[in-house]
C-alpha cells in the first residue's frame, strides 16, 4: 500500500513563508486563503525563548471528522490517504469548516482577487468557478502526484510529482514521501528524529509530522 505523508523539520523551517507563497501560485486561492500557512510561535520561558515557525494545513487524517460530518459525502478518502473533496456534490453547509480541528478549510462564496475588484490576467486566466460557495483545502497537489505517478515519477523524489510547497522550501525542512515504504525519505526522517503530530490526542491520526532537535537544527 501507499500512504502519503508530508514532515516539517521546525529546526530547520525559518518562516519565509515561500511554501505560503508556492501554494498560492500553485492553487490561485484567494487573498485570506491560505492552504499552507505558517504560524510564528514563541517558545519556553523568559529569559530563555525561541522563535519556532510551524508549517500547517489539512493534515490528510487518518480518522478526518471534516468526512464523518459531511452530509453528502462530498469528503472522502483515497486509499493512499489523501483526503479530497468533490465540488459536485459539496453544498457548502460549512459543517467540515467547523469540524476541523486544524482550521484547515475554506469556504469563498463570491470572487475576491490580490486588487480588490480588479482580476490580473493570471487570476482571469485561473479562475475556477467550482470553488465558490463550496469547501476547499490542501490536496497534497494530488494532480501532480497523480500525473507524476503515471509518468513513473516518485513523488517526494522527483519535483514534477511532489507538491509545490516541498518544492519550493528554501531550507528543505518540507519533505514529502510514502510513509508505508520503510526506504522513503519521511520513513528514513521520522526513525531517525523525534517528531510528534499535531492534536495527536484527537484520534485524527494526522499526517503531518513534525521533527525536533535534529541534527540540522
Amino acid at each position: 500500500m501507499t500512504k502519503w505523508a508530508m514532515t516539517a523539520d521546525l529546526g530547520r523551517c525559518v518562516g519565509c513563508q515561500t511554501c505560503t507563497t508556492a501554494c498560492r501560485h500553485t492553487n490561485n486561492t484567494p487573498p485570506g486563503v491560505q492552504y499552507r500557512k505558517v504560524l510564528d510561535m514563541e517558545m519556553g520561558t523568559f529569559p530563555d525563548v525561541r522563535r519556532v515557525f510551524v508549517p500547517v494545513g489539512c493534515m490528510h487524517c487518518d480518522e478526518p471528522p471534516c468526512r464523518d460530518v459531511c452530509p453528502t459525502t462530498a469528503t472522502t478518502k483515497r486509499a493512499d490517504g489523501m483526503v479530497m473533496i468533490d465540488y459536485d456534490i459539496c453544498i457548502g453547509c460549512g459543517y467540515c469548516i467547523i469540524a476541523c480541528p486544524y482550521q484547515a478549510r475554506y469556504k469563498v462564496s463570491k470572487p475576491t482577487f490580490a486588487f480588490k475588484d480588479q482580476a490580473t490576467d493570471n487570476e482571469t486566466k485561473r479562475f475556477d468557478q467550482r470553488l465558490l460557495g463550496v469547501a476547499q483545502k490542501c490536496t497534497f497537489c494530488v494532480d501532480r502526484v497523480d500525473a507524476g505517478l503515471a509518468k513513473g515519477l516518485t513523488p517526494g523524489v522527483d519535483p514534477e510529482a511532489t507538491p509545490a510547497c516541498v518544492n519550493a522550501c528554501l531550507s528543505k525542512a518540507l519533505t514529502f514521501g510514502d510513509l508505508d515504504n520503510p526506504d522513503s525519505n519521511v520513513s528514513g526522517l521520522l526513525r531517525k528524529y523525534k517528531s510528534f503530530r499535531m492534536h495527536e490526542e484527537l484520534g485524527t491520526g494526522p499526517n503531518i509530522h513534525y521533527l525536533w532537535e535534529t541534527e540540522e537544527s
